[in-house]
């Protein structure tokens, strides 16, 4: 448990997102509502998957989840993204009140083509760390600041992240949000992310229990 006395350190005036539209959206898993928001400081979209009444001082499942078009679309099992999104889809459905944000920041920022690049050097031995390194760009260049915007606009202040990066727990507390609690996302993972997954816990600090 991560739980503080803190309150909530945003307001409206200084949110740097917008929110454009709202539907709902049926889907296997269950039925939820979807929400469009535009960052009004870059061409950036987000896309919030959510259920249930959202409450500033109601504790409430989110996750903060990078575009993966390789896993979440293609279904790759060189990654765990597409289960961990299914598993943060389930867990509200459950639990009846939550919202994932989902950012458009393919690669850990690199973008969908520069990810690609990246793949063929992993192809080659390189893990993900290296791979994005070697091709000039940071292990890891996202940036989660309008994600904690959107959640607050959303109606939110207190949340429990779905989430194995402190990366992201640190940075939803730095911009003013309240993280009570972190719910583990370790999903089965396939043989063939065995090494990605390595390399998220030896050199970024995800919180695995993962071993191979």
């Amino acid at each position: 448990m991560l739980e503080k006395t803190t309150d909530c350190k945003l307001s409206e005036a200084e949110l740097t997102v917008e929110k454009v539209a709202v539907a709902n959206l049926p889907t296997e898993i269950g039925k939820f509502k979807v929400a469009g928001y535009r960052s009004l400081t870059s061409p950036e979209e987000f896309v919030v998957l959510y259920k249930g009444e959202m409450q500033r001082k109601t504790p409430t499942l989110v996750r903060i989840h990078s575009q993966c078009l390789t896993g979440d679309v293609f279904g790759s099992i060189k990654c765990d993204c597409g289960p961990q999104l299914e598993m943060a889809m389930r867990l509200i459905e459950k639990e009846g009140r939550g919202a994932i944000v989902y950012q458009q920041q393919e690669g850990r920022g690199i973008g969908i083509v520069n990810k690609i690049r990246a793949y063929a050097l992993q192809d080659e031995g390189a893990d993900t760390v290296e791979a994005n390194e070697k091709l000039g760009f940071a292990a890891d260049a996202r940036d989660y600041k309008q994600c904690a915007d959107v959640l607050y606009d959303m109606g939110l202040c207190e949340v429990r992240v779905m989430s194995n990066n402190p990366d992201k727990i640190s940075a939803l507390e730095e911009a003013g949000l309240h993280v009570i609690e972190r719910v583990s996302l370790e999903v089965d993972a396939e043989e063939q992310a065995a090494h990605y997954l390595r390399t998220k816990k030896e050199k970024m600090g995800h919180l695995l229990e993962f071993e191979d």
